[in-house]
């Protein structure tokens, strides 16, 4: 039984197919298949199972795979013990977000490390970043980290949380979704909306399973009454735009679409409902152990706190 192949298994339960774990360790399927065979043989039990076309764990595998990614863990503890981590902050760092938070922190992020490393007084490395968008559903989240060293993730205040046996989740912002208005509307003159003044216009939110859509939902079970949606789309500069030009409301959050918005939208709060979505890091917990990996993360702690304070 050896580490990498316990890092196959926990990569085959994550990600659900031997053709995912060979991408993301980048080595061919067949050297997968291989190892795993090589792992079941050291048992006398069976780790996986098919279904359908396929491969999943069975419940003796998910125990070994936790138990791998105990092994991981302590190896990086190992490792950061002799300074193999902890000895190289500017090593690359892999970062994905939902395509808002992308939208609104890559580019500050970028700033910040690259004014860091122009910095003569500095001292250490900076780390260099590796970017990518990744919009899916929440409960999809946490398997992106077998892919990213940081995943930035949404989800709504009271859904259920994170799986923290799988990943290790750092607090970034919690962030209203508030009402998004054509500049022009009647209800815009208000500083604060219920769900019955909003519930009967006709709307543009997202498709199920995303934030707005969610909130949306709630709206019309606390008002009783049936919502007009006429769009259904997931890009917030889409829906910013197609409030601005009128016939239709939609929900936008507060920080993070500042960059979309333009004179023709204004934001309203919306009471009587939860609106709060939680936008958290999520890594696995022996990827926290990376200096480089952490610096990346006070960054990102950084720009978000500048974004809400200006919003």
């Amino acid at each position: 039984m050896e580490v990498h192949q316990l890092q196959m298994l926990r990569e085959l339960g994550d990600l659900g197919s031997v053709k995912a774990v060979a991408e993301t360790l980048m080595v061919t399927p067949s050297a997968v298949s291989q190892q795993l065979a090589l792992l079941q043989k050291s048992v006398d039990v069976p780790l996986t199972r098919k279904e359908g076309r396929a491969l999943v764990l069975t419940d003796a595998g998910r125990v070994l795979a936790d138990a791998g990614a105990a092994v991981v863990s302590a190896m990086a503890d190992a490792r950061a013990a002799i300074g193999a981590y902890h000895d190289s902050p500017g090593s690359t760092v892999t970062v994905s977000a939902f395509h808002s938070a992308g939208q609104a922190l890559f580019a500050p992020l970028v700033a910040l490390l690259a004014k860091a490393r122009g910095s003569a007084s500095l001292e250490r490395g900076v780390p260099r970043l590796k970017l990518a968008d990744e919009d899916v559903a929440q409960e999809d989240f946490p398997g992106l980290a077998a892919r990213y060293d940081l995943v930035l993730a949404h989800r709504m205040e009271h859904s259920p949380g994170w799986p923290t046996d799988k990943v290790a989740v750092i607090p970034l912002a919690d962030e209203p979704l508030d009402v998004a208005l054509p500049a022009g509307h009647p209800l815009a003159e208000r500083r604060q909306l219920a769900p019955t003044d909003v519930v009967g216009q006709p709307w543009v939110t997202s498709r199920a399973g995303y934030s707005p859509a969610d909130v949306l939902a709630a709206v019309v079970a606390v008002s009783g009454r049936p919502a007009e949606v006429l769009h259904r789309i997931n890009d917030y500069s889409t829906v910013a735009s197609l409030v601005a030009a009128g016939g239709a409301i939609g929900l936008l959050p507060r920080f993070t679409a500042q960059r979309v918005l333009d004179a023709g939208v204004v934001l309203r709060p919306l009471a009587g409902v939860n609106s709060v979505r939680k936008i958290d890091i999520l890594a696995r917990p022996e990827t926290l152990k990376r200096k480089s990996v952490m610096t990346v993360c006070e960054a990102l702690q950084t720009v978000m706190t500048e974004l809400a304070g200006a919003a």
